[in-house]
């Protein structure tokens, strides 16, 4: 049902938005893909490509600069902008502090990236897909969106956003044919962790030792899943977790 329609995926040089790039293209979809590093976004297109066949379009964007995204989103040639899927996956988790101690720059990256780019496309891609009267928009979330941990509080609340904000898509969709998707991993082993630790490489496995964590394709079969239901099927929120984790903080280690 996605052959030769438009995939349009934000942060999709890594971890999950590079897995679901190979999961749409794999079903035969057209993909979009933008990201902030143009030369990944060169060489993951190529890639797509040669492996399945597809058509790929790709830009630099920063989704945390509003008029970028407007202006980039905008030139897109009129063959890419009949988007099917929108997949809201840029996102970051950055420092792992109590609020006190924390740099104020890393809540600026957050919420300008988990929230406010979220908005920011959405707001653009959405016209079209209410005109088409057709489309889904599926945003990558967290379990931490659905229960706070120490240290983690304004990440935390930049996911409770995406799980509010994507309530509040459905119902301001409500009459249309549009659908609204929220998928909810726990924990994924990308380079989420590096980066939210600003590149320490050690402290970043620890995270992941002792036991199966959820690999980045797992979650792309999962939007994927929502996706490809039929037309009539809107698959409001997924929460995906490793069997070895029971809640946000609760993790069975060896």
């Amino acid at each position: 049902m996605l052959k030769n329609k438009i995939v349009f995926i934000t942060g999709a040089t890594s971890g999950i938005g590079e897995a679901c790039a190979h999961a749409f293209a794999k079903l035969g979809a057209n993909i979009l893909l933008c990201a902030r590093r143009r030369a990944k976004l060169k060489i993951l297109s190529e890639q797509l490509q040669q492996d399945y066949g597809v058509m790929v379009h790709y830009f630099e964007c920063d989704v945390r600069d509003h008029v970028q995204v407007n202006c980039q989103l905008a030139s897109l040639p009129t063959d890419w902008k009949n988007i099917s899927v929108l997949i809201n996956n840029a996102g970051l988790a950055a420092g792992l502090d109590t609020i006190q101690d924390a740099d104020v720059q890393d809540w600026e990256d957050m919420i300008n990236t988990n929230v406010k780019g979220l908005l920011y496309v959405t707001k653009v891609i959405l016209p079209m897909m209410i005109d088409n009267n057709a489309g889904h928009i599926i945003n990558i979330g967290s379990i931490a969106g659905h229960a706070v941990y120490p240290k983690g509080v304004v990440y935390c609340a930049t996911k409770q956003a995406v799980k509010v904000l994507s309530e509040g898509l459905r119902m301001d969709l409500l009459g249309t044919k549009v659908r609204v998707s929220s998928v909810d991993p726990g924990a994924v082993e990308t380079n989420f962790s590096k980066v939210r630790f600003k590149g320490d490489a050690e402290r970043a496995a620890k995270v992941y030792d002792g036991f199966q964590p959820l690999a980045a394709s797992d979650i792309a079969d999962a939007v994927a899943y929502c996706a490809t239901r039929p037309l009539h099927v809107n698959v409001s929120e997924m929460i995906v977790m490793p069997t070895a984790q029971a809640a946000v903080s609760m993790i069975a280690r060896t």
